[in-house]
């Protein structure tokens, strides 16, 4: 199966993106480039390659790369460490030694580098146009003003707890940090859950709708319990106030574009097809799709799983294709497939090419810090508290 790079973006919107006002506001950069130089755009792909090795050479310990699951193998084949957006800031925390932190990801995962990284140490995102649409879901702005009138409604019953996932941005981890609330990954989420109802009588869940409903129903949580709260229009529905006070959990109407793309329909055809196929998909996939799969969980699980599983098995994954394809790469003695035949890779961590890697390479060879990724250290404190209280948690 190819992986269908047109529905990413065109090949100048991947090499050369202009941002727009509005993604600079959002993304704070201490010091950034807009525009890949030419020079490294129009580069041959056998050229790249040998200016990203030398650079890694010549940085030696000073440089760590980390690659995301969800990357092309062409970045992939860079990186010191791959894996998940938490592990891989974990993973850079424990390189000292480091002082140039390269991670091939997108925003928040960057900022999260930077939050956890010791003070001396530099986090680049190669390509500031990386963002996170889930993400960008939630701003600080809504989240804020959603807390407010909750409070305004609830009163004194409120007792609600902040849970953000991983895949949001600084601030809103720091919220969380300062109003008694906690951050989780897909990994984690039920585990975080169970603490947050020993804390507090209500959980608001942002920015992921489907990951969040998904954990309440394996925790217990019936749907009757459960509102979601729309930033556009939280009070469109006629009982959307009788729907928040009996609510257990608030869920953040948001959402991932790439496993949005994942159905009833295409696992029913895998079934007919296969019969014998297991169904692995993510738990930001919506309700019906993770109730009709064998298995679900997070990508490390994803990946645990097909390591683990027999030769001969049959697979028909739920997420992102690269991760995909790399597991079919990686594992010929079973048949991998994504549930989606014409599936995107995720658009935005599409944005980190190559040329953008050799680029910012080069920039540190010559001592020069370019799309710097630096969170505030107030903002970096709260988020840490946020951080901390999940890592502490027991279960």
């Amino acid at each position: 199966m190819a992986i269908n790079t047109q529905c990413a973006e065109s090949q100048e919107a991947r090499i050369l993106p202009l941002l727009t006002p509005k993604t600079r506001a959002k993304h704070d950069l201490s010091k950034r480039v807009d525009i890949i130089p030419t020079f490294y755009a129009e580069m041959e792909p056998e050229e790249i390659h040998r200016r990203i090795a030398a650079a890694k050479e010549a940085l030696g310990s000073r440089l760590v790369i980390l690659g995301h699951h969800y990357q092309r193998d062409e970045i992939i084949q860079y990186a010191d460490y791959r894996g998940d957006s938490f592990k891989l800031a974990q993973l850079a925390a424990g390189r000292p030694e480091a002082d140039y932190i390269v991670f091939c990801g997108v925003h928040f995962m960057a900022e999260s580098a930077d939050i956890l990284s010791a003070a001396h140490q530099k986090v680049v995102l190669p390509n500031p146009a990386a963002g996170c649409s889930m993400a960008d879901m939630a701003n600080i702005a809504e989240v804020e003003e959603c807390w407010e009138t909750l409070h305004e409604l609830l009163g004194e019953d409120a007792s609600i707890i902040p849970v953000t996932y991983m895949n949001s941005a600084a601030n809103l981890k720091a919220f969380c940090g300062r109003n008694g609330g906690i951050v989780c990954t897909s990994s984690n989420a039920p585990a975080v859950m169970r603490w947050a109802f020993s804390q507090g009588k209500r959980v608001l869940f942002f920015p992921d709708e489907h990951l969040g409903r998904n954990t309440a129903l394996k925790y217990g949580i019936p749907e009757e319990h459960m509102a979601v709260w729309n930033p556009k229009d939280p009070f469109a529905a006629a009982d959307a106030e009788e729907a928040f006070e009996r609510a257990q959990i608030i869920l953040w109407k948001g959402f991932c574009s790439t496993h949005m793309r994942f159905s009833l329909q295409q696992i029913e055809k895998a079934r007919a097809e296969y019969p014998d196929v297991k169904i692995l998909v993510h738990p930001e996939c919506r309700r019906e799709v993770v109730e009709a799969a064998d298995l679900y969980g997070s990508t490390e699980y994803i990946i645990q799983q097909v390591e683990n599983a027999p030769a001969g098995t049959r697979w028909g994954i739920g997420t992102e294709i690269n991760l995909v394809h790399r597991l079919a790469k990686e594992h010929p003695e079973q048949f991998i497939f994504c549930l989606d035949p014409v599936v995107c890779p995720c658009s935005t961590m599409y944005r980190i090419h190559p040329a953008y890697l050799a680029w910012v390479l080069e920039a540190l060879v010559n001592d020069e810090v370019i799309n710097q990724v630096s969170v505030d250290e107030t903002t970096a404190h709260w988020a840490r508290v946020a951080l901390e209280r999940m890592l502490a948690m027991k279960g």
